[in-house]
């Protein structure tokens, strides 16, 4: 193993440790680090994301649920248009983007640059999200649950399509929505998305299954490693506050997403 392979597994334990202290964003790097890091291709990168989200986010979704925190039915009806659109969008549509684009000039607009750069502004909203951070509503335990249908199955087809695309898990985009649209209080929302997150990215994964050459061992072993990064993530959590850490976070996200804009288009 060269010192590429070890500064990747090492990126894996970030993406990890990211999740495991501030509950959601590491996911955000697994497409980076496996591009840039491990030079992978975009489109075979942003299927081993959905895998490794879809596994270290289950692992939350299974303790969330011990807590009695997971609101079943909210998952439900959110999840079955996004996982419908997670599945078409990387069996058909991913693949239905040509190789080549278009030209303008001397620069060649290819499939890997598009998604690197629509990547990169995903990467710029949800940094946005964390370094605003969200407001608790401390009512919000004491309402009803109640649903905006249409516009809970509009968002879950639009979270779906996107995460099909960059292969992140969208949490920053499906917890307001849990929260405005489903009217859950913060804590509900953040362990429900977790599950929506887990089975929309590996019904996701499913869908190029069929159509890539999977690295199993290494995609196993690099979940695993991730995986392990919750556990140690969790621990630290009890001597560094999260919320402070998610706007440094945040920061460091935005400047990643400029810098890969920059470095695809210039």
């Amino acid at each position: 193993m060269d010192i590429i392979q070890i500064l990747g597994y090492v990126g894996a334990l970030i993406i990890g440790v990211v999740l495991g202290l501030i509950g959601g964003g590491g996911s955000i790097l697994t497409v980076p680090v496996l591009v840039y890091l491990l030079a992978i291709n975009p489109v075979t990168a942003t299927a081993y994301s959905l895998f490794i989200v879809g596994t270290t986010s289950l692992i939350g979704a299974l303790k969330n649920i011990k807590k009695g925190l997971v609101d079943f039915r909210t998952a439900i009806v959110f999840a079955i248009p996004a996982f419908a659109a997670v599945y078409s969008t990387r069996k058909y549509l991913v693949q239905a983007i040509p190789e080549h684009i278009t030209t303008i000039g001397d620069f060649e607009l290819t499939r890997d640059i598009a998604i690197m750069v629509f990547f990169a502004l995903i990467m710029l909203l949800a940094s946005y999200s964390m370094i605003r951070g969200r407001k608790v509503d401390d009512d919000a335990e004491k309402k009803p649950i109640s649903f905006n249908y249409p516009l809970i199955v509009l968002e879950g087809i639009v979270v779906g399509v996107l995460t099909g695309i960059v292969g992140a898990g969208g949490g920053f985009l499906i917890i307001p929505a849990l929260v405005v649209l489903a009217k859950l209080p913060m804590k509900k929302a953040v362990a429900t998305s977790l599950l929506i997150i887990a089975i929309k990215s590996l019904i996701g994964f499913i869908g190029d299954v069929q159509n890539l050459e999977i690295d199993w061992f290494f995609l196993i072993s690099f979940s695993l490693v991730s995986i392990a990064g919750i556990f140690l993530g969790v621990w630290l959590n009890k001597f560094i506050p999260g919320d402070k850490l998610k706007k440094s976070f945040g920061w460091f996200v935005l400047i990643m997403g400029v810098y890969i804009i920059f470095k695809e288009l210039m």
